[in-house]
């Protein structure tokens, strides 16, 4: 006779609350494109406006807020949230002086000139993708997904993320409940804009959606070779196997050489064939500035992307007086409505705040922690660090880090850095010095440049030179090492 049991465990679970995925989200974005999301964000919430507010009185906005509490308490409302509440240690507070950059960064300082981006006519490779899908005959939700999309090409013009990924995004940013199959169909649509191959989420896919078209637009026997080439063997091909590609495919040496041609025609980045946002105009606004004053390090961040936000007074009045009008449905209704718009314009405001403060401290232990280098500009100088030591810095998570690092970048008097830059584990010298692996990357990245190219050196051959210098170094480390600076095998690089 079997016998049931009640157990009862307990589990902690952590778990992000919108707020707070919000504040992670606008980490990662830079500061050339804070702008945009900052212009999407007021046009989607009225009641969020961008400048000062300077004739609207705290005590004003302290009275409306208390009639709200008021009100929600005669409804019985207890859930109100305020999203940092759960989130005391996301960020370690900071002294009053050292967060008073927030409020003078780069705004209006004579000698920030060199961050104006020139002034161009040209459209940007995302302006001309919008104006193509504002000829299509698409709904609004179609458009909306369209736009999202087109927002999230990289500057090669591919679509890293995933359609999954797309559809929670949508719903959470847009509250636009959009399946996985309405994002596939628009995103095939965008497939078959100019310049041809943009939306691929890969260089093989990329390769077919130009040839395919080609194929459409003009059949011919070299176009479905290369097509076949690209849809079977693409491994093959992209290691130069042509005589795999040949055995196995059945082509002749003439036809399998047309195809190869015809696929070497094709643009491997599309988005750089019309001019992406960074690269356009060679030009990156850097997100920092950092300035040696006489051996003194002092950091800017640059906030001209950062306008002054605060929260509509039209919608605070109205909150006010539906707040003291009649307790009925449609009243609470639009209480509902209102504050919601609220306290999202609230929430954005002050994600705005802690992305900057998480900016600023986090640069700032960089600066320290590569103090020679940035004193210097000596690349011999730079430290091993890895996201960790940062982390371990400032008190915050790995991953916020992370999200900090990525497609920043910092100005200095020796040149604008991207922060990974800074970023290097270390190693051991035969006389016992640490030093960073960006130095072994170096003497790869000289050796390979200097190298005979009809007989390039092999990982072996860079490995003795590396221990010449003193680094006894595996030599699948400094394979790993090669691959990392982009550097295909020995016989990829020979030429005859």
């Amino acid at each position: 006779m079997s016998s049931q049991r009640l157990t009862q465990t307990q589990k902690l679970l952590q778990k992000l609350s919108p707020q707070q995925i919000l504040i992670m989200k606008l980490l990662q974005i830079p500061t050339m494109e804070l702008g945009t999301r900052v212009k999407e964000e007021i046009m989607t919430n009225p009641a969020l406006e961008e400048g000062e507010d300077h004739d609207y009185e705290d005590d004003n906005n302290e009275n409306i807020n208390d009639e709200v509490d008021t009100f929600e308490d005669e409804q019985g409302d207890d859930d109100r949230y305020d999203p940092l509440d759960d989130f005391d240690d996301y960020l370690k507070d900071d002294d009053e002086d050292d967060a008073a950059y927030k409020y003078a960064v780069n705004n209006s300082s004579p000698d920030d000139k060199h961050y104006e981006a020139p002034i161009t006519n040209e459209a940007t490779f995302q302006d001309s993708l919008m104006e193509q899908l504002s000829f299509r005959n698409l709904d609004e939700k179609k458009r909306k997904i369209g736009a999202y999309i087109i927002g999230n090409l990289d500057d090669s013009g591919y679509l890293s993320r995933p359609v999954s990924g797309i559809s929670d995004d949508l719903l959470f940013t847009q509250n636009l409940d959009a399946s996985e199959d309405e994002i596939r169909e628009v995103l095939e649509i965008i497939q078959d804009f100019d310049p041809a191959g943009v939306g691929a989420s890969d260089l093989q896919e990329c390769l077919l959606i130009q040839l395919r078209r080609r194929n459409r637009e003009n059949p011919s026997k070299d176009c479905e070779n290369a097509i076949l080439i690209i849809e079977k063997y693409f491994e093959e091909f992209t290691k130069k196997h042509y005589d795999k590609i040949l055995s196995r495919s059945g082509m002749s040496d003439e036809d399998f050489k047309r195809a190869l041609d015809l696929i070497l025609s094709l643009n491997p980045k599309p988005g750089g064939s019309t001019g992406s946002v960074a690269q356009s105009h060679d030009y990156i606004i850097p997100d920092f500035t950092i300035i040696n004053n006489g051996g003194d390090l002092e950091l800017q961040l640059n906030s001209r992307n950062t306008p002054e936000l605060h929260v509509s007074k039209d919608f605070l009045n109205m909150l006010k007086e539906y707040s003291q009008g009649k307790d009925n449905k449609e009243t609470r209704e639009a209480v509902s409505f209102i504050k919601n718009k609220i306290d999202s314009a609230n929430w954005f405001i002050d994600a705005i705040k802690q992305r900057q403060d998480t900016l600023y401290v986090t640069m700032k232990a960089i600066m320290e922690y590569q103090r020679d280098f940035f004193l210097t500009g000596d690349e011999g100088k730079l430290k091993p660090m890895i996201l960790k030591d940062i982390a371990d810095k400032v008190g915050l998570d790995v991953s916020t880090i992370s999200r900090v690092v990525n497609s920043k970048y910092v100005s200095t008097a020796y040149g604008t850095f991207p922060l990974k830059y800074f970023f290097s584990e270390g190693l051991v010298s035969d006389e016992g010095e640490e030093v960073s692996t960006r130095e072994i990357k170096r003497i790869v990245r000289e050796s390979v440049e200097n190298e005979d190219k009809s007989n390039p050196l092999t990982d072996d051959e860079l490995t003795a030179i590396l221990k010449d210098k003193g680094y006894t170094i595996a030599r699948r480390t400094i394979a790993k090492y090669r691959e990392q600076l982009g550097i295909p095998v020995a016989r990829l690089r020979k030429v005859l």
